[in-house]
């Protein structure tokens, strides 16, 4: 099993900057593929980034692209989402996730292959 929890959640200006993370712990936490997804009212679960185990590998949703990073701290068990640019659609609940995936890639933008969620955490950019 794998527990994750984010935090860094908040309200921010449209042009501000927040920087997500989630807390993972378990076994072999550190060896899985992880990502970051939201969740907009009465809209899908959206894929924002993935990134591989040892972190080397990236992979970005167009939306985010150049405006959102994605890494990985291993030796704190961390991952973090820094956001750039925000703006007021990137208003949503955004949550972490693990994957047993090996690769980084188109494959990492399914939901249904993430093995372990966080509960999210509240994102509202205001205009």
């Amino acid at each position: 099993q794998v527990q994750l929890v984010e935090s860094g959640g908040g309200l921010v200006q449209a042009g501000g900057s927040l920087r997500l993370s989630c807390a993972a712990s378990g076994r072999t936490s550190s060896s899985y593929t992880m990502g970051w997804f939201r969740q907009a009212p009465g809209e899908e679960r959206e894929f924002l980034a993935a990134i591989s185990w040892i972190g080397i590998s990236t992979y970005y949703a167009d939306s985010v692209k150049g405006r959102f990073t994605i890494s990985r701290d291993n030796a704190k068990n961390t991952l973090y989402l820094q956001m750039n640019s925000l703006k007021p659609e990137d208003t949503a609940v955004y949550y972490c996730a693990a994957s047993r995936l090996t690769i980084v890639g188109v494959v990492t933008t399914n939901p249904a292959l993430y093995d372990y969620w966080g509960q999210g955490t509240q994102v509202t950019v205001s205009s």
